[in-house]
């Protein structure tokens, strides 16, 4: 089941008024509603799904209950270690397997053994990546004393199922989830409103400006080969902003999902396309997952407490790690050791924590040198997408050479001009409306607020026309496939 789809507009009223009226100042039945809910919800893609999702669930829970009873220091550790071993080898079953068997056999080949990969026919979990970091998570935790053995099964598994994070996060800590769900949550109107204009920003996002961008960045990496040097240089900018505002906007429809329910969730995003470093980038990207690496294996690979070689390795680590967790392939080691190259700039000149606020504060416009740091770091950014969208290495290689050649100074042809020039106008409001709520946690979440009801929901009704009007193909959510 998709947010963006009319089986998710029927789904959400009826656990909201469940959740409301039916189990209203109970706490545990509310629980049990959203448990049921989203168990419903994930089966809705394949029922088998769900009976991976409960053994992980199962599997963690249980461990932390025998850590907890656990009377020598060597049965916590026997018992962490299980947990760790099955969820990774699980996730690796299922995510991995296929690319290292395959991988091995090319590299046989290439040593003249011809060998045939072995292969493993199964489906994917949808965010089985998800799910299983929230589990490491909460077992890490325990083993490292920083929190209690979860005795409730019900919270525990809404924890790690909540269907608003469920496929595609945001990762979430049992620090900051369980004790939400362990609360008497009461109904607050404003809370609920704030919600729905947050999910209102992320349908605009991921129906109007993902969807249209998907639609040419289809068909310019469909037929690269074909294409000039500008065209391809489009593409991949329209890829840069369908990946962020498909995802983010995403993550914009969960958090305003949770906040129906009286729920926060962990933001996700902070407005990455402002960033002037790559540094300040990865600190407003996927935050959940930076910093999910950064707490469970940065830190203890010894973080930047090392000397130069130790920060290096550490920090090349880390994003070769990101990149294979995004998926099997090799396009995504590349991404990833690229966007390792160039954050080493920034590292090894102490300049990796220089641009913490937010940029333009107190400004209407940045000034030019802010500008040009924005401008450098999207483009960066927008090279290192194209490894992350190219099929496989080869044509990545063929896109930037194609990219790279005399035609990049030609004017752009696309397919359907005039739909492109809409699309163009769009992100121009669409980058407007953002600049304007750099400061916020969504876009649109104080613009408009002090408006006249009747301005003020005009603003609404326009933002949902131009998504029935200039909504593109439905497409599945991109994260869906990590």
């Amino acid at each position: 089941m998709l947010f963006n789809t009319v089986e998710y507009a029927m789904f959400l009223p009826l656990v909201f008024v469940l959740h409301w009226l039916v189990a209203a100042n109970r706490p545990k039945l509310q629980n049990v509603l959203l448990l049921v809910a989203s168990y419903f919800f994930y089966s809705c893609w394949d029922w088998r799904f769900s009976l991976l999702l409960a053994f992980s669930t199962m599997l963690d829970f249980t461990t932390g209950l025998l850590m907890l009873r656990s009377r020598t220091d060597w049965a916590r550790r026997s018992w962490f270690w299980i947990s760790v071993i099955v969820n990774l080898g699980l996730l690796g079953v299922f995510k991995y397997f296929n690319f290292f068997s395959e991988s091995f056999a090319a590299a046989l080949t290439r040593m003249g053994v011809s060998v045939d990969p072995f292969t493993l026919r199964v489906i994917l979990p949808v965010g089985i990546s998800f799910y299983t970091f929230h589990g490491l998570s909460y077992v890490i935790d325990i083993y490292k004393r920083r929190i209690e053995a979860e005795k409730d099964i019900i919270d525990y598994a809404l924890f790690v199922s909540f269907f608003p994070l469920l496929v595609a996060g945001p990762i979430e800590r049992a620090t900051h989830l369980l004790p939400q769900l362990k609360t008497n949550r009461h109904f607050d109107s404003s809370r609920a409103v704030d919600g729905l204009r947050q999910i209102l920003w992320g349908l605009f996002k991921k129906i109007v400006i993902a969807d249209n961008c998907a639609m040419f960045a289809d068909q310019i990496f469909g037929n690269s080969a074909e294409q000039t040097g500008s065209t391809l240089l489009l593409g991949a900018v329209f890829f840069a902003f369908q990946i962020y505002a498909d995802f983010s906007g995403y993550s914009d429809i969960a958090q305003g999902t949770a906040r129906l329910f009286g729920i926060e969730l962990l933001r996700n995003f902070a407005f990455p396309y402002f960033s002037r470093d790559i540094a300040e980038f990865w600190r407003r990207w996927h935050i959940s997952l930076s910093s999910w690496f950064r707490d469970y294996l940065y830190i203890p690979l010894g973080g930047s407490r090392g000397g130069t070689a130790a920060k290096v390795r550490n920090t090349f680590i880390i994003f070769l790690v990101s990149g294979l967790w995004h998926g099997a392939n090799w396009t995504f080691l590349a991404w990833g050791f690229l966007n390792a190259l160039y954050f080493m700039p920034l590292l090894l000149s102490s300049r990796n924590r220089e641009n913490l606020g937010t940029v333009a504060q107190g400004r209407s416009l940045p000034t030019t040198g802010e500008f040009f740091q924005m401008a450098t770091t999207f483009l960066l950014t927008v090279m290192a997408w194209v490894f992350f969208r190219a099929n496989d290495l080869t044509h990545a290689i063929q896109y930037f050479q194609g990219m790279l050649s005399p035609t990049l100074f030609t004017l752009p042809v696309l397919q359907k001009p005039v739909t492109g020039i809409i699309l163009c106008i769009l992100l121009g409001l669409f980058l407007s409306l953002e600049w304007l709520g750099r400061n916020e946690k969504y876009a649109i979440e104080r613009i408009g607020v002090t408006w006249a009801r009747p301005l003020r929901y005009s603003m609404y009704y326009a933002i949902m026309a131009i998504i029935f009007w200039y909504g593109g193909k439905d497409q599945q959510f991109i994260y869906f496939q990590f």
